[in-house]
């Protein structure tokens, strides 16, 4: 299956992206999906385009595990949430999930080697 059909990506072709960056793909979203599909209590953040990015999404799933994709607009992901029957948050209006940061700094101190 075509995401970039599905979700709308090709409708994207002609705006403005920085240079130094690439467009989402297919791959960026099926990435999404199939992080989605394999976690317990996945939400999706939507982070706003910048200068030097596309806009992504951030999945994070219950225990804070998360992977980040650019996804070309808002309304990529927020169609891919609503198919998965998942929540999806503006970034810039919720902030990230406190599981998000607590998973990075367990990840930090186990590979400090300190207690995990």
């Amino acid at each position: 299956m075509r995401w970039r059909d599905r979700y709308g990506l090709r409708r994207r072709r002609g705006a403005r992206v920085a240079k130094f960056d690439r467009e989402a793909t297919d791959a960026d979203v099926e990435t999404l999906i199939e992080f989605a599909k394999t976690r317990r209590g996945v939400e999706f953040y939507v982070e706003p385009e910048t200068f030097a990015t596309d806009t992504t999404a951030v999945a994070v799933a219950h225990d804070g595990e998360w992977t980040r994709r650019r996804v070309g607009s808002p309304a990529v992901i927020a169609k891919v949430a609503r198919d998965l029957a998942l929540p999806v948050y503006d970034v810039q209006l919720t902030g990230y999930p406190a599981r998000m940061r607590a998973y990075n700094e367990r990840r930090r101190q186990a590979q400090d080697g300190g207690p995990v």
